[in-house]
């Protein structure tokens, strides 16, 4: 497949992509601005249509007070029996929560909010249904890791509590948690180092969704840290795995400007 990046140029940081068949869907963070949360819509993963917002509602989205670089931070979008969900955090008013829809071009559910911290959350099922609830936050000597616990996506009610699983794997500001499994393995991938020419994305796995997690040796698996050119700050991403078995990643970068 020859593609050219950006795939989807602009202001469209934190990608988080899904598979739902033959088609692609992808958000991203909105920050202050309304309506929250684009989805853009694609057959190739190369040609993208924006083709909804996730929150266009004043219920969904309140940002009264919210300043520049508040509101919603990274969403997260996942398909899981006949139902899409995004779980995002809104920094501004009321924290980490999750939205539900049957018809993505439609609108969506009020907020479930979640009682974790953090940002950056995630959604995984597991191979028996159960739902888990992924983010980052910080421990009690105030360094960030990532927290894990079991819930119910459609009201945000938590069956078991928050246990922390991780500290990443050496970078600063660990966050953008997503969990995967594969060939028995659950694979935890993060964006570690900052938002900023530090940016990376890391990757650990284990047997055990609690961990613990052994840090890939070859990390990080994706940065364009101490390189020279014109993009730079790669990292923030998400993982798909296309109808021939291929696995393709989507992450934010930008292209500094004099």
């Amino acid at each position: 497949m020859k593609y050219k990046n950006p795939i989807i140029p602009g202001f469209n940081p934190d990608p988080s992509i899904c598979r739902v068949g033959d088609d692609f869907y992808l958000v991203t963070s909105t920050f202050e601005f309304f309506p929250g949360v684009p989805i853009y819509h694609s057959k190739n993963l190369i040609n993208w249509e924006l083709i909804n917002y996730c929150l266009t509602k004043d219920s969904q989205l309140p940002l009264e007070g919210a300043e520049a670089s508040g509101g919603i931070y990274a969403p997260t979008l996942r398909y899981q029996d006949g139902e899409f969900f995004m779980t995002t955090t809104n920094v501004s008013n009321g924290g980490n929560f999750i939205v539900h829809t049957k018809d993505i071009y439609g609108e969506w559910s009020e907020p479930a909010y979640v009682d974790q911290g953090g940002i950056d959350p995630s959604l995984f099922w597991d191979d028996d249904g159960t739902c888990y609830f992924v983010s980052n936050g910080l421990d009690e000597n105030e360094r960030v890791s990532i927290y894990l616990c079991q819930l119910d996506p459609f009201t945000g009610k938590k069956h078991t509590p928050t246990t922390l699983i991780s500290y990443g794997c050496g970078g600063r500001y660990p966050e953008a948690p997503h969990i995967y499994k594969k060939n028995g393995y659950y694979y935890l991938m993060l964006a570690e180092g900052g938002t900023e020419y530090g940016h990376m994305e890391t990757i650990q796995r284990s047997k055990n969704i609690y961990g613990p997690y052994e840090k890939c040796p070859h990390n990080p698996i994706l940065s364009h840290r101490d390189t020279p050119g014109p993009i730079q700050a790669t990292g923030h991403a998400d993982l798909v795995e296309d109808q021939n078995g291929s696995w393709w990643l989507v992450c934010l970068a930008i292209r500094p400007i004099k």
